[in-house]
């Protein structure tokens, strides 16, 4: 096409001119690159929309009740009425996995909440006040690495009793010394940059300079690693589950309904199957979305092809 023949059609169609630009940019952007980089992360995308439609709009998968027990259905296959199959109560599968991912996505997402705000107060403060304060916090830290995070969830959900609240609550005060760990490295990145020092010859307050200067600055790694650690957490919650100390019935959880189906294994191989490739879709899913993550916020990743 000729330079004039360019200009006519840029004339004529403005706002297809302004697309292609917008696509020319999309194409040279860090997202652009890291999918192309990691084709399979788009599965994490689609898993990420699956289940952000399955938290809000759970009716859209299923009309079915995740909660009524019909004994007269107990153990029927898999069908055209129910998918997924039915349990020893009766209860459609199907339903009770899709509710369970909802289930799930709040129990992650308490738990990182917790983990994750722990770990910047003890981290941030251990960095930015150094000496005796960084000292006590991080020995503190390492008692706590010490124990196997799982183990130290048994430990808590027992103390504090069997439920959805115990459960996030014991996971989440276990799962907090990692991001404490990550936090401290990114402030002591950061601390002595000349931002940091112009912050504080303009008398800025400690609080400010740590949660508007540090902070925002060095968060990228802290998004990638809460990324990741959606699968983890939903494995040991799922885990809790499984052997009795977690969420209680009839709440709706992928490792209370393997537990429930492993006496029925051979025969019913439904009860346990399918909650199982549930929770290991979602593991997955989240992994390869950490990665496309860790690619995205890589600032070398610019305009790269």
């Amino acid at each position: 096409m000729s330079q004039e023949t360019q200009s006519t059609t840029a004339r004529a169609y403005p706002d297809l001119e302004l697309d292609r630009g917008l696509w020319e940019q999309f194409k040279r952007s860090r997202f652009a690159f890291a999918v192309r980089h990691n084709p399979l992360s788009i599965l994490g995308l689609f898993i990420l929309v699956l289940l952000i439609l399955m938290l809000l709009w759970p009716e859209l998968f299923t009309q079915q009740s995740a909660t009524l027990l019909n004994l007269r259905n107990k153990f029927l296959s898999p069908s055209s009425e129910h998918p997924f199959g039915t349990d020893h109560m009766g209860v459609d599968i199907f339903s009770r996995v899709v509710y369970a991912a909802r289930t799930t996505i709040w129990v992650v997402f308490v738990v990182l909440s917790i983990a994750t705000s722990l770990g910047f107060i003890v981290g941030s403060l251990a960095a930015y006040l150094g000496g005796r304060v960084d000292s006590i916090l991080m020995r503190l830290t390492d008692v706590w690495m010490a124990f196997p995070s799982l183990v130290l969830a048994i430990a808590l959900n027992a103390a504090l009793g069997r439920g959805l609240l115990q459960t996030m609550l014991a996971v989440g005060f276990s799962w907090w010394p990692s991001y404490a760990r990550l936090v401290r490295a990114q402030v002591l990145s950061v601390k002595n940059e000349e931002y940091i020092l112009a912050a504080r010859a303009l008398g800025a307050s400690h609080f400010r300079i740590v949660t508007r200067h540090i902070i925002r600055n060095g968060f990228d790694p802290i998004i990638v690693n809460i990324t990741i650690d959606v699968g983890f957490v939903a494995l040991a919650t799922a885990g809790l589950s499984f052997l009795g100390l977690g969420i209680e019935p009839p709440t709706p959880e992928w490792g209370r309904m393997v537990a429930e189906g492993r006496d029925y294994l051979l025969d019913q191989w439904w009860a346990s199957t399918f909650p199982g490739l549930a929770l290991f879709m979602f593991v997955v899913g989240f992994n390869l979305l950490g990665e496309i993550v860790r690619d995205w916020l890589d600032p070398s990743n610019v305009g790269r092809r």
